[in-house]
């Protein structure tokens, strides 16, 4: 499969090609995932570096996975214990790591940008995990990945995506695929919870769910991010899940077929109703998670054939 990045720091990075390439491929790895053999040999020899600056329990299980399951050896460093806890700089680090000789380094980082920084400084493919509110490029295409099943199709589609905008960087990321395989999107939330210049970004913003959630094909809930909140952004959380969390009667106002997402993880009666969250009707979430490890499992294959194919053109100059 044709795919020309190096690295995966980003979906504004990617074209709509490289995105159908990357899920057709992870369409192939949902059903290996599936099998009671779920080994293949993508990454046989390879080595694969997970580097969480930041507490995650669904995105590095699902890299780990994803890694082992394509046979690569896989080495998750513990930042708490590392030194950078003794004042060693995030460059240092990654030169450290460089002399290592990784194949694949996955990065979690609460800081826009320093993903892309530590791409500059590495000869290996960086995959970004998530850094600050900038982008979480693998779970916008896990989204995706499991709207395209469901829906069967991920163009011309109205999809809603509700509550903690401004701080979300899988919200920023769903934007940029979503626009670019030419859904409607609509921004549903506080005025406090969007971001400014969000007219910009090609949707259009509701602070009414009931109007915003009319006729939509997608509702894509979002967690409230308050460990990156400085100040009083919703008057309380009971307020806010009157207003603004997903309850029977404003999912009403949704189409009949509508899905229900949320990339988790979820507090129930605050931007979710539990009974939503585990209707098997309407919810997705845990095919979210499944399509999660098969996303990742392509992506990185994609990204180690196009560092095989660098690597032997340089030993052939």
């Amino acid at each position: 499969m044709a795919f020309s990045p190096k690295h995966l720091l980003g979906i504004e990075y990617l074209s709509p090609t490289d995105i159908i390439t990357i899920l057709d491929l992870a369409e192939t790895y949902v059903q290996l995932n599936r099998k009671e053999q779920k080994q293949g040999g993508a990454l046989s020899g390879m080595t694969q570096i997970n580097m969480f600056f930041e507490n995650s329990t669904r995105t590095l299980a699902s890299f780990e996975l994803a890694g082992k399951r394509l046979g690569a050896d896989v080495m998750s460093l513990a930042v708490g214990a590392s030194s950078i806890k003794k004042g060693e700089t995030l460059i240092d680090t990654a030169m450290t790591l460089n002399a290592m000789n990784p194949d694949l380094l996955v990065v979690r980082h609460p800081q826009s940008g320093a993903v892309n920084l530590l791409a500059e400084k590495v000869n290996c493919a960086v995959l970004n995990a998530g850094d600050g509110r900038h982008e979480h490029p693998t779970q916008a295409l896990l989204d995706a990945l499991t709207i395209r099943r469901a829906k069967g199709r991920l163009h011309r589609l109205n999809v809603a995506i509700c509550g903690d905008i401004a701080h979300s960087r899988v919200a920023r990321s769903n934007i940029f695929l979503l626009n670019k395989m030419e859904n409607r999107i609509r921004l549903i939330g506080p005025q406090t919870l969007m971001p400014s210049g969000i007219n910009k970004f090609g949707v259009e913003v509701y602070e009414d769910m009931n109007e915003g959630l009319k006729d939509v094909d997608v509702v894509m809930m979002l967690r409230l991010q308050n460990e990156r909140m400085d100040g009083a952004f919703i008057p309380s959380k009971r307020e806010y899940y009157y207003r603004w969390g997903l309850t029977a009667e404003k999912l009403a106002k949704a189409k009949k077929d509508a899905i229900v997402m949320h990339p988790g993880p979820m507090n129930r009666g605050v931007e979710i109703d539990g009974d939503i969250a585990d209707d098997i009707n309407r919810s997705v979430i845990q095919e979210q998670v499944e399509m999660g490890v098969a996303v990742r499992m392509a992506s990185m294959d994609l990204l180690a054939q196009g560092l095989r194919t660098h690597r032997t053109k340089l030993a052939n100059i």
